[in-house]
């Protein structure tokens, strides 16, 4: 499905292409008030936010993002540490002429979003975290394997060293990743149904794509480079908060390390995918947030 496709379902959007940092960026843009930056993560493109952008509209200018790499954006062979894409975004505020904004990024995102707050503190009103821990050196402490005694069952996030690896990931996948985005949304939700076939089509339709696939592991490739920025990252002094799914704790642990202050909330039978699963409730505490 095209982006113009997509919108129609949402009125009062449209969808935008602009060039910053020597990267086009698509974004869908809606609503009036204090602008509020969504930026999605793996394996999803904008569309991720697309249950609570209406909500979120009649509070905020809401400008939901396909960071480098994502959906429609462009997607160059380099700069995919996430330090290079918070100057992305930077540039995208300079674009709009904004002097301060909200920001909120899911899974990869998260580290995105923490960039872009120590960076530019002075243009960062509020920041959100959803459900992923920012990448710091702990990153190099997962293991290869599942830990002798780990549950029979558990999700093992396998993907990591996966999406590592050169070449491989898209030849396995080009026009097959509907095989792995399944098995993600199927075993990170509590919910099935919350991520629709449609919604599996509209993401599967992008990673299908070869360059996509590429442009998507090297956010994954950057992890040692984002571990090493992170150590130079003062603590966050803005006013932060951060959401989780049922069962994670590792973003509560993750935001005492990078936030002086911080809000915390968990979403009971809510899985990684939480916007998705508990669109209302996350738009509530967002909002709640940002205008408190």
């Amino acid at each position: 499905m095209s982006d113009q496709e997509l919108i129609r379902g949402l009125p009062g959007f449209e969808n935008k292409y602009l060039d910053v940092n020597g990267t086009p960026l698509h974004v869908v843009e809606g609503g009036s008030g204090h602008p509020l930056l969504l930026l999605p993560g793996w394996p999803q493109t904008w569309w991720a936010f697309s249950k609570i952008m209406p909500i979120l509209a009649q509070h905020f200018q809401v400008i939901a993002v396909d960071v480098r790499g994502m959906g429609t954006s462009a997607k160059p062979e380099t700069g995919y540490d996430k330090k290079n894409m918070a100057l992305d975004i930077y540039e995208l505020v300079k674009r709009y002429k904004f002097e301060k904004v909200y920001i909120a990024g899911h899974d990869i995102s998260t580290t995105i979003v923490h960039s872009f707050a120590a960076q530019f503190a002075e243009i960062t009103a509020k920041a959100v975290f959803l459900d992923t821990v920012p990448i710091d050196e702990n990153i190099h402490r997962i293991p290869m394997l599942a830990p002798a005694g780990y549950p029979a069952g558990a999700f093992y996030p396998w993907w990591i060293a996966f999406n590592q690896v050169q070449d491989l990931p898209e030849e396995l996948l080009e026009n097959r990743s509907h095989i792995l985005l399944d098995y993600m949304f199927d075993n990170l939700s509590f919910d099935k149904s919350s991520i629709t076939e449609y919604d599996r089509l509209v993401y599967a339709a992008s990673y299908n794509q070869i360059g996509n696939i590429r442009a998507a592991n090297k956010w994954y490739q950057s992890f040692p480079q984002d571990a090493i920025d992170s150590k130079g990252y003062q603590k966050l002094s803005m006013p932060v908060l951060g959401i989780a799914g049922e069962g994670n704790n590792m973003l509560e642990a993750g935001l005492q390390i990078i936030a002086e202050h911080y809000q915390w909330h968990t979403i009971p039978k809510t899985g990684h995918f939480l916007v998705e699963e508990s669109p209302t409730e996350v738009a509530e505490l967002m909002i709640r947030f940002l205008n408190g």
